[in-house]
Formats: structure tokens, sequence, C-alpha cells
């Protein structure tokens, strides 16, 4: 008789080896395109039957699935428009199943809650979702989905045995981003599996955003919520993604779009903690017409630094500026140290080029996302946990305010807060930091390169410096406009994606000739 573990691998094995063969397929097709999207309707196509299988798959899939549609370095566009409609619903479990955690957690429900409607309101992958009384109060109450922990557990297993494979059969590239893409799919699930976690992280945010008025964040209730179960407030209101409810109610759907889009924003921009799954289930406009946010087991943090450098990062691209661009993903730690700069620039030049004619401003995050996968898919890659929790969350909130308004620009809305805010030009002032930082290293390397070349230069001479003063004195000063301009072109190597770079350039070459010139008879 076989393991689970083992059982559960061939199982997934069988489902996913055509999907692994197909995507291999597409993989080197659009690599020898230089990431050019040769065929979309093919690659959407099995796109289309790779979801289908993670469906089938199960719970631990479909939430691996949300994860891979934000992931440009390793699926190509067709996949991630694909990936991206995975919806977290699943048909909830018989209740009799859920009935046992609540009353090995609590015990008997009737002692406990006023009354329990033992209908969900939703099934999830990893849970599901009950209303209730309690204590005179409307509250819902979130339970674990019945063994989730233990097939979770066993899925995770599962995958990290797969990743080897991915390696050794579809691209040896592959296997760095695919083991952190399952370190982040199991340190994600375990922090949604844990209600405790939650509650810390809805409190948390809560706290954070005690002073804004637009925003309403559901109550706990701590002494019947364990690590499996959490019971909340119920804060009714109208799902944000059912427009015919918006409207009916006079809803102004632009001014809403704006509204979230800045909420999310100060999260990301001003505090510790953001929500990282604004999903049209987890956000309702309550009756007072406040923002209500539910839903807090997929949060992220950005510390200072990781948020000074998303800034610079916005205004490179603001600036069509591929070298700085370069420089701010190596300092994220998405680019690997040992990345070939001068390809991964090029290929980012080349993306914007593409880009010409439009305004950053009137990008869409979809079209930002085109771009990264033009360009890194094709490179060695990898993106930390929290940049995969951000990107999910501009994509999938992008998609919200684009329902509410078709003209919404949400790259622009951006650049309007950073610039009320006062981050961009604090975001350059970092860039030109680190410039200034670049030019001292380039002077301190360039010292020692003005005393050769006027050694190399003297020894020529060096019977005729001996008898012949002026032409000594001409020949220091030969050395002097050589060790300028060395120490120039060394410095303008670092600017040469802009015009002043190009021009420094020119006249450190023009330093050297009449350095070389100078030194003659």
């Amino acid at each position: 008789m076989l393991k689970p573990e083992t059982k559960r691998l061939l199982h997934v094995i069988w489902k996913l080896l055509p999907i692994g063969l197909r995507y291999r397929s597409d993989r080197r097709e659009i690599r020898k395109a230089d990431g050019k999207i040769r065929n979309p309707e093919k690659y959407a196509r099995h796109a289309k039957k790779a979801v289908q299988s993670f469906i089938e798959l199960g719970p631990a899939y479909i939430k691996l699935g949300q994860l891979l549609s934000v992931r440009p370095d390793l699926l190509p566009q067709p996949y991630i428009e694909e990936f991206a409609k995975l919806q977290d619903e699943v048909p909830p479990a018989p209740f009799g199943e859920v009935q046992e955690i609540l009353a090995k957690d609590l015990g008997q429900i009737e002692r406990i809650f006023d009354r329990f409607d033992q209908n969900a309101v939703t099934g999830a992958s990893l849970g599901q979702v009950y209303r209730a009384k309690y204590r005179g109060r409307d509250v819902v109450v979130k339970v674990n989905r019945p063994g989730i922990r233990e097939m979770v557990a066993l899925d995770t297993k599962v995958l990290q045995r797969l990743v080897p494979l991915v390696g050794r059969f579809i691209d040896s590239s592959l296997r760095f981003t695919a083991e952190s893409v399952v370190d982040q799919f199991a340190e994600t699930v375990q922090e949604e599996l844990d209600y405790k976690i939650e509650a810390s992280h809805l409190l948390t945010i809560k706290r954070n955003l005690k002073s804004d008025r637009d925003v309403v964040i559901p109550d706990i209730f701590p002494e019947i919520s364990t690590d499996r179960i959490l019971v909340l407030e119920y804060l009714p209101g109208i799902k944000i993604s059912d427009i015919e409810a918006l409207d009916k109610a006079g809803v102004d759907r632009k001014k809403l779009a704006r509204r979230v889009a800045k909420l999310f924003f100060k999260m990301l921009l001003s505090q510790d903690m953001f929500h990282a799954d604004p999903h049209p289930g987890n956000i309702s406009i309550a009756q007072d017409g406040r923002i209500a946010l539910y839903d807090f087991g997929m949060t992220g943090s950005l510390d200072d630094q990781t948020r000074t450098l998303l800034i610079r990062f916005y205004t490179a691209i603001a600036d069509y500026d591929a070298s700085r661009l370069v420089d701010v993903m190596l300092e994220l730690g998405v680019l690997q140290p040992l990345a070939n700069r001068y390809v991964i620039r090029s290929g980012i030049e080349l993306a914007f080029a593409d880009m010409q004619g439009r305004k950053v401003e009137e990008t869409e995050v979809k079209a930002l996302m085109e771009i990264a996968n033009r360009t890194i898919y094709q490179f060695p890659f990898k993106l930390p946990k929290n940049l995969v929790l951000y990107m999910r969350m501009l994509s999938i909130l992008e998609g919200i305010c684009l329902k509410l308004d078709q003209n919404f620009r949400f790259v622009k809305i951006l650049g309007g807060l950073l610039e009320d805010e006062g981050l961009l030009k604090e975001a350059y002032k970092e860039d030109l930091k680190d410039a200034l930082k670049k030019l001292g290293q380039a002077v301190d390397a360039s010292i020692d390169v003005a005393p050769l070349l006027k050694t190399m230069l003297e020894s020529r001479r060096t019977g005729a410096l001996l008898g012949n003063e002026s032409r000594r004195m001409r020949l220091f000063g030969s050395g002097m406009l050589a060790g300028l301009g060395a120490s120039a072109v060394v410095a303008s190597l670092f600017f040469l994606s802009t015009t002043p770079g190009k021009l420094a350039l020119a006249g450190s070459l023009l330093l050297l000739v009449l350095a070389v010139v100078g030194s003659r008879e």
C-alpha cells in the first residue's frame, strides 16, 4: 500500500504533467521571440486547462493559482490573465462536520449563541462563513474548512517534492523561483488558516485607520474566537461589485473608485500593514456610506526602505529611465546580483519604446504587468513575499476600480497621491543621493588611474625629461588631463542613459585626446 503522501504525489503529477509539457513548450516559444506573445489564443487555451486542473486538485492549489496570477517572472501574460480569474469559491462542507469544530473549540453552540444559521453564507477554499446572533448582536462566524489543515500540510509536502522536477523537466532556471513560490505559498496559507493571526492583523489595521472616518472595520469577539473560529460583528452593506445596487442607492461610482484606491494607498504609503486581498467579497459600502473592509487573513507589510524603493521604482518608470529602474530592482532584491545589467536594461528600454506616446499616468497596472512580463520573464528574477502581496493587491484593486469607472487610471491616482504627500520629492532626493554615492565611488576608483596614465606617458620621454624643463611641464599637464579625463569617463558611465551623461562622456574623451596630443613631441 502506498503512503498518503506518495499517493497524492502521483495523482498531482498525473494531473499536472500535461500542463507542464504545454507550459514548457509555450515558455520556449516566448523566450525565442524575446518575450513577445506570438500566439496568445493558444497560450490562453493552455492556461484555461491549467486553471481547471488546479480547481480539480482542491483548495491548496486554488490558493497557489491565485499567488501565481501575480508572478510575471514565472508565467507569460495569457496565463496570468487566466489565473487572475481563479475564484476562491468552493461549495461549503456539510454543517455536521463544521459543528464538530465548533463543539470542540467552544462547546455546544446552543448555549453560546442566541441563534445560529446552519446554512453557510459563503464557502471558500480554506474556510466558510455563517450568520448568528450573540448576546443580542448580529455576528458572522468564520470557521476552518473541516480537514483543511491536514490537506494543506499534505499538499505542501507534495509541492516541495515537485520543485526539483520543475527545474529538471521544464527549465533549470526556474528551480530557484519555484522554491520561492512554494515557500511563500506555505507561509501565506498557514497565516490564513490561523484566525488568531487574522484577528491580530485586523486589530492592527483598525488601529491604524481609527482616525479615518471613511472606513469601518468590524469588531472582534475574542472570548468566543480561537485559531480555527473567528467571530466578528456583522456589518451589512452593498457589495462593491454590485453595480446595479450601487446605482440604485445613488452612489457616485467614480468618486467611490477614487475613495477605495486612496484608502488602500494610504495603508501602503503611510502605515505598517496593508490589506492584500481586496476582492469584491471583502469590500462593501455600509449603510452610512462608509467603506467596510472584511477578511484580514492575507495582509502585507512594507518597511520604510522598501516603500521608498517602490516610489523610486515608480519615478524611474515615469521618467522612462531604464538604468535607474535596474538599480532599484537590484536594491529591492528582485534581480539576482549576477544578472547581466546591460541585457536587462536593453530589454526594459525596448519595453519603454513600446510605451512611448502614452503617458505613464494613462497606463493601467495591467499594461505595466505586460511590460514586466516582456522583460523580467526572460531573466533571473525573484519576488519577495511582500512584493508578491503588493502586486496582488494592486492587480485585484485595479479590476474593482475599473468596474466602477471605466476611465479610472490607477497609476495617475498613485502619482497624484505621491505628489500631494511630498513623496515624489523624497524619491528624487534618494535617487540623487544614490547617484552622488556612485560618483564618489567612481572618483575614488579613478584616483589611481591618473598617476598610472601619467607614468605611462612619462615613460616614453624619460630621457628627454631629464634635459628639458618645458617638456617636463608639458607632460605633467598631459598626465593631469589624462587623469581628469579617465575619472570623468568612469563617472559619466553611471549616467550614460541621460543626455548630460552622454555629453559628459564626449567631453571626457576629448580630454583624453588632448592628453595624448600634448604628450607627443
